[in-house]
């Protein structure tokens, strides 16, 4: 599986008062910046959720086969597996999709560590250039 590029926008909001698994899935999705208000039709929210399903029965999925599940055009899915895409959370493997992982738990324990090792990155980089820069 390929992991190109990420982009992750973590948003700080109040959690479900109540203990509702669609709403706890739209508040994790929106922590992660990838559901807004855009989403009129919860489109991205589908499509997450039916990636949620599939990677749980270990099953990859093509764009063609999300776009008949869901009832949407292929190329709302395509536009929203982009944004999954980029954000590291999903993965293609000959042209079909999954969830990087089949475990939330773990998809945020991945992510820790692709943000961890960012941060390990640019303070590198910014030691040389301070170094460079005689601070």
């Amino acid at each position: 599986m390929i992991i190109t590029r990420q982009r992750i926008t973590i948003i700080r909001t109040a959690r479900p008062r109540k203990r509702d698994i669609n709403d706890e899935l739209k508040w994790f999705g929106r922590s992660l910046g990838l559901f807004s208000e855009r989403d009129k039709d919860s489109s991205l929210y589908r499509l997450f959720v039916e990636l949620i399903k599939s990677g749980r029965q270990g099953r990859l999925l093509s764009s063609d086969e999300l776009a008949y599940r869901l009832k949407l055009s292929r190329g709302t899915v395509v536009h929203h597996l982009n944004k999954l895409l980029e954000s590291g959370i999903v993965v293609t493997e000959r042209n079909r999709y999954a969830l990087r992982v089949s475990n939330l738990e773990i998809l945020v324990d991945e992510l820790r560590r692709d943000i961890r090792r960012t941060m390990e990155n640019l303070k590198e980089i910014a030691r040389q250039i301070d170094d460079e820069l005689g601070f």
